[in-house]
Order: structure tokens, then sequence, then C-alpha cells
């Protein structure tokens, strides 16, 4: 199993948007996907303006065939809309 971290610096005007859209669109879509586990959104309460998509998936190509699949594919203008920079990190879930 695998967990990816996508830490986001949301424009600050783009906070509610981005939430919603998470909730709304990016979600429900990635929840279709075969190997999906779960899918979290998080806040930093010192910083709101960076936020973290927690996903798992049971593995590496579950993953990789969502970031590859037309859903994503026709979500992420929307999403890359509303953030400046965004970072990623990889985890193999041990326990």
């Amino acid at each position: 199993m695998i967990e990816r971290h996508v830490t986001f610096n949301v424009f600050p005007d783009q906070a509610g948007a981005f939430e919603q859209f998470f909730r709304e669109e990016y979600r429900p879509a990635m929840a279709k996907m075969p190997g999906f586990i779960r899918a979290d959104l998080l806040q930093e309460q010192e910083a709101p303006e960076h936020y973290q998509m927690v996903i798992r998936f049971e593995s590496g190509e579950a993953a990789a065939n969502w970031r590859a699949s037309a859903e994503h594919q026709a979500l992420s203008p929307k999403l890359k809309s509303m953030y400046l920079e965004s970072h990623l990190q990889v985890y193999e879930v041990i326990a």
C-alpha cells in the first residue's frame, strides 16, 4: 500500500474553492478508481494557505493509473489554477 502526500500552497482567495473542489469533484472521481483506499484534505493551522492531500492506494500502479486517467487529466487544469506551488512525497505504508 502506498500513501501520497501532496502539499499545496493555495492562493488565499482560492481556499474555499480548493476545499469545495476536493470534496465535490476531485475525491469523488478518485474514489471510482480501482485500488483507491481513501483521500483526506488537511489544512495547516498556522498557515491556512497550506494544504496537504493524503491519498492512499493499494499500489503504486493503482496511483499511476489514477494520474494517467481521463478523469485526472480533465480535473488537473482546474486544480492547478488554485495553487502557486505543490510538493509530492510518496510513502510505502509499513504498518
